[in-house]
């Protein structure tokens, strides 16, 4: 099995950041001199994903435009000898092979990835969100790719969060995954601990706190095996009235046959959420901090500011 394709859902309407995305898409929305959409970009070319498709909507061309090339400014800043802006123009469509769908109507998650059907085909495939930023210093997808490739079935990113916290996301029931899954799990550079890949058993979407099977959050990272499109097919709405992602893989979860099963692996390093307005803030002070041509000058004035608060 070689995973090649990624599909990155962009169709959504960004209401938690009106009136700024009232014209602009949230996943152009800038983190320090990136949009947002770029970052999830690269992390799926660093892991070998080069087809990329993009689900967007009526009010995304931006995005659409974002990874084409712009031969009037690339052609300027050549003029001017500006080399290095150059090349940050010209790197976006250079990233991956690029497609583009729309979604007519936000019918939830899980209608996004039904519309990748006819693009994606019989493969499995990854699925990013572009609100959801995981630094390029830890990786997850190459090992989520890894066990994909072992067992033929889905793989979730799961991280631990507050009880309180839960509500927020889907919650997975999990079990330990068999020792052929979880041993000596290498791959693009990341070394996973065994305790941290499991066997998904079950699913809720933004449960209770109470009634949380645990405190394993999904988040935005998945690689997919095709059978998920045949089970979205049969998935009435849930919740919020949406066909949500999260009741197909449990439905997933529970099937024994060729592409079903689902197992995740417990994220432990630097993820920003660029969809909430707080964190969004706290995504581009992290990253700004971290900045070589930034970082140290950028901190000298946050100690300063933050000791005269």
């Amino acid at each position: 099995m070689t995973i090649s394709k990624a599909v990155i859902p962009a169709a959504g309407l960004g209401t938690r950041f009106l009136p700024a995305t009232k014209t602009t898409p949230k996943e152009m929305l800038p983190v320090v001199d990136k949009p947002a959409i770029e970052y999830v970009v690269e992390e799926a070319a660093a892991a070998d994903l080069h087809d990329i498709l993009l689900i967007t909507g009526r009010t995304k061309r931006t995005v659409e435009d974002y990874f084409d090339s712009v031969p009037e400014l690339e052609l300027a800043l050549e003029a001017k000898g500006d080399d290095e802006r150059l090349a940050e123009v010209r790197l976006p469509p250079r990233l991956a092979d690029f497609f583009f769908v729309r979604q007519g109507q936000p019918k939830g998650l899980g209608h996004a990835v039904l519309c990748a059907k006819r693009h994606v085909g019989d493969e499995h495939f990854a699925v990013l969100l572009g609100d959801d930023l995981i630094d390029a210093r830890d990786h997850i997808l190459p090992a989520m790719i890894a066990v994909a490739e072992r067992t033929g079935g889905s793989v979730v990113a799961l991280l631990e969060v507050p009880a309180d916290q839960i509500q927020l996301y889907g919650s997975a029931a999990v079990s330990p995954a068999p020792a052929e899954v979880s041993t000596d799990l290498v791959a693009g550079g990341v070394d996973v601990a065994a305790d941290d890949v499991v066997r998904v058993t079950g699913l809720v979407e933004k449960p209770a706190p109470e009634d949380a099977p645990s405190n394993l959050a999904v988040i935005g990272r998945y690689v997919l095996s095709p059978r998920v499109f045949e089970v979205l097919e049969s998935t009435p709405p849930g919740r919020g009235g949406e066909i949500q992602l999260t009741d197909a893989l449990a439905t997933l979860a529970a099937d024994e046959g060729p592409g079903g099963g689902v197992y995740g692996i417990v994220f432990r390093g630097r993820r920003y959420d660029t969809g909430d307005k707080l964190d969004y803030l706290k995504a581009v002070v992290r990253l700004a901090s971290d900045r070589e041509d930034l970082g140290p000058e950028f901190r000298d004035w946050l100690v300063g500011f933050t000791a005269g608060l």
